[in-house]
């Protein structure tokens, strides 16, 4: 009987295996099935971009997550190029607590070459280079890292970042610190007593997913509901700031959990889509200087800045009246609605001031309809800004132009 037993039992189990296999879905048209929670698996890939093709892989330990990277050139090193990565161990989504690594490898030509790992007791979700040093934003601390002969050394650290370090940018002396919530702060790298000291921050608080400073006291930023912001340190501030170097480190310690300076919001606007990444370029040779953006659903914009007074009175004009009665929008006779509706499904006024007003900015994509209108009504608004409908398609056309 026990024979029988165990003979039953085998059929069994390998009938449930049998039923297993047929219930598995096919790879190639599924996908692969997803780890379980805190598993990961992260390689670095480099990449030729004119040939096209893989020049090496690095596959990393088990279980490690690569969320940060970065290359840097350090003062004790010169001559040479490193590209840094900071790894977390047993990354749960959501989660601020856990440790991680600090990955440093030598660029020689298409390789890299391992030089040390250093354990840190934090997620590095940031990493800038810094002055012949590495920035690192680990938690809610903004830290500054030496190469050393077996690991990274630690030179200074901040604690005063309100929640996350999520973006690190620099530019001169200065550092621009995005927090999870909290927007931007502005930091400054005390030499004497070698500290990290925050001297400015926002008023408006903001889920930042992205920042670049356009000037040396301008940053561009955006959060993870749509907007995208330029905030700029008043002119006082930044002529305190040069004059008074070693007066930084008396404006820490705040109380109130504020920074002793303030930013001022000189630009808002609402895209419809979270931005992920934010930078500073030209796109064409001679071009104009220009804020690109990409988002989360694929598309890329550009922020132009107009270079004199009457562009900026031609294109408010012109925005305004294809936001009233005779652009896009003129209602039909009869109450039959709208003959060109907005694409966004409302006001466009209202869709671009979503979270905060819209200021000092022109909806280009809408300046862009005036060409889909009719005749007679692209006369009607080029007669109300005294030019031709063929001198405002030509004033469309050089803006486009400047930028691509």
């Amino acid at each position: 009987s026990d024979m029988e037993n165990a003979k039953e039992a085998r059929c069994d189990v390998a009938e449930d295996e049998e039923e297993e296999n047929e219930n598995k879905l096919p790879h190639s048209i599924y996908g692969e099935q997803r780890a379980g929670e805190a598993k990961w698996a992260s390689r670095v890939r480099v990449i030729d971009p004119t040939e096209r093709e893989t020049k090496q892989i690095i596959e990393l330990d088990p279980n490690e997550a690569a969320l940060s990277v970065c290359v840097a050139t350090f003062h004790d090193r010169k001559g040479h190029t490193f590209l840094c990565f900071g790894t977390a161990v047993g990354h749960k989504v959501g989660s601020r607590t856990g440790s991680g690594f600090l990955h440093t490898y030598s660029v020689v030509g298409s390789q890299l070459t391992f030089v040390h790992k250093t354990p840190i007791d934090g997620v590095p979700r940031a990493l800038c280079s810094f002055q012949g040093r590495l920035l690192v934003g680990v938690g809610s601390a903004l830290r500054l890292y030496e190469m050393g002969k077996r690991k990274l050394l630690r030179k200074c650290e901040n604690r005063n970042i309100p929640n996350l370090v999520v973006t690190i940018s620099t530019m001169g002396d200065r550092i621009y610190v995005g927090d999870v919530a909290e927007s931007v702060s502005f930091l400054k790298y005390n030499r004497i007593l070698n500290e990290l000291v925050i001297f400015a921050d926002d008023t408006h608080p903001r889920w930042m997913t992205a920042a670049c400073p356009v000037d040396y006291d301008t940053v561009a930023g955006a959060d993870k509901f749509g907007n995208i912001f330029l905030t700029r340190l008043p002119d006082n501030v930044s002529d305190e700031i040069s004059e008074e170097p070693g007066a930084v480190g008396m404006f820490e310690g705040n109380d109130l959990q504020g920074a002793h300076y303030k930013a001022e919001e000189i630009v808002q606007y609402h895209v419809g889509e979270t931005v992920c990444s934010l930078q500073k370029a030209t796109l064409s040779p001679g071009g104009s200087d220009a804020i690109i953006y990409g988002t989360m659903y694929g598309g890329i914009g550009a922020l132009q800045p107009f270079v004199s007074r009457e562009d900026v009175d031609f294109f408010l004009h012109l925005e305004m009246h294809l936001r009233g009665a005779a652009g896009a929008r003129e209602h039909k006779p009869a109450g039959e609605g709208y003959d060109h509706p907005s694409i966004c499904g409302r006001d466009q006024l209202s869709f671009r001031s979503y979270y905060f007003p819209v200021k000092d900015v022109v909806d280009g994509d809408l300046c862009e309809t005036f060409n889909y209108l009719s005749p007679s009504r692209q006369k009607q608004i080029a007669e109300d800004l005294d030019r031709t409908p063929g001198e405002v398609a030509k004033k469309l056309e050089d803006m486009r132009n400047r930028l691509l």
